[in-house]
């Protein structure tokens, strides 16, 4: 038996109506798929397959905790997931994403496996941005980010861990005194501009 073959639905002899499967993912789920966004996690699964003629629609409902690493300190950290998604799947000659809700499957292979995509629906339901909350980043990390941030000099120097994903570049060269040398350079441009 596959890693996924749990994940597999047969299509072929699903007769018309609707008909519910549920799974619960757990650490070993994510470790074999090997995707880049989760290797840890519990998530339960319901799907309900509604068949119509030659068309499958397919309803999931993933609600559970991931594990992702924090951007800041890289200490794990659990967040939740709840999404809602459709896939319509549809027989053919051959294999074929028509859109991000439309496969078409080869007839008479009649069965998809279903692993893949529910780990891109946990995927795509995961923030951009994954940071503890504020006092939660481990402290010696913390305390290595604080001291390689730079910083400008009349700047307090408490390091604050929510401004610290948020750390901007000020240009603007009003505030601090300019060196001569760049100076120069810039009369350079000035003069070929006009």
């Amino acid at each position: 038996m596959g890693k996924f073959d749990l994940y597999k639905v047969e299509l072929k002899n699903l007769s018309p109506g609707v008909h519910e499967y549920e799974y619960f993912l757990e650490n070993k789920f994510f470790v074999d798929i090997d995707g880049d966004e989760v290797q840890k996690g519990k998530v339960k699964v319901n799907l309900t397959v509604k068949r119509t003629s030659m068309v499958f629609d397919m309803n999931f409902q993933l609600e559970g905790i991931v594990y992702v690493p924090c951007d800041r300190c890289l200490d794990d950290m659990e967040l939740p997931v709840s999404t809602q998604n459709k896939l319509v799947v549809k027989f053919g000659k051959e294999y074929a994403e028509e859109s991000e809700e439309i496969v078409i499957i080869p007839e008479e292979e009649g069965e998809i496996n279903l692993a893949w995509f529910i780990y891109e629906f946990i995927a795509l339901a995961i923030p951009m941005k994954h940071i503890h909350a504020p006092g939660k980043c481990n402290k010696a990390m913390s305390s290595k980010l604080k001291k390689h941030t730079a910083r400008r000099a009349d700047d307090e120097d408490e390091f604050d861990e929510e401004a610290a994903d948020d750390i901007v570049v000020d240009d603007d060269a009003a505030d601090m005194p300019s060196d001569p040398r760049w100076d120069a350079l810039k009369g350079l441009v000035e003069n070929d501009n006009n």
